[in-house]
């Protein structure tokens, strides 16, 4: 599947959204991972990432665990990318032509307007608005709901 951003940074934001869907109580490492089908590992390394960004908190304990924290009209989908693998506009010719510099040619100006149009959705997206679709699809994770037939 291609993509516009990292895995890494697609597994940040599965992780925000399964702390978005329990805004009163903290979640383990393992119970993310679960309900998100990111290995428990490399969980633990976005988490490191979102806590240093100061978009997760992480509490120790028998009743610790992640939260978010900000609220979820607080946090865009820009803000989870960028602390994992910021958006990378085109500042200068990628093929170091010196002629070029920072005056880009038509290909790569174009190319960095869609970056530019990308950035400015996930700004403009907050995990609150992702949460509050109206889509039956749970948003990038497992639903806390059972999923099997009654």
């Amino acid at each position: 599947m291609p993509s516009v951003i990292s895995q890494t940074a697609e597994y940040a934001l599965r992780a925000v959204a399964a702390l978005a869907q329990e805004p009163d109580h903290p979640l383990t490492a393992q119970q993310i991972a679960a309900r998100t089908q990111v290995p428990l590992d490399y969980l633990r390394k976005v988490m490191r990432l979102l806590t240093r960004a100061g978009l997760v908190r992480g509490q120790r304990g028998a009743r610790g665990g992640f939260s978010l924290a900000r609220s979820t009209s607080q946090v865009s989908v820009l803000d989870v990318v960028n602390a994992i693998d910021p958006v990378e506009r085109i500042r200068s010719c990628p093929l170091a032509i010196g002629s070029h510099g920072t005056n880009l040619c038509a290909l790569h100006r174009r190319l960095d307007d869609a970056i530019a149009r990308v950035e400015q959705a996930f700004a403009q997206t907050t995990i609150a608005e992702i949460l509050d679709d109206q889509n039956p699809a749970t948003p990038l994770c497992e639903s806390t709901e059972s999923t099997e037939p009654t």
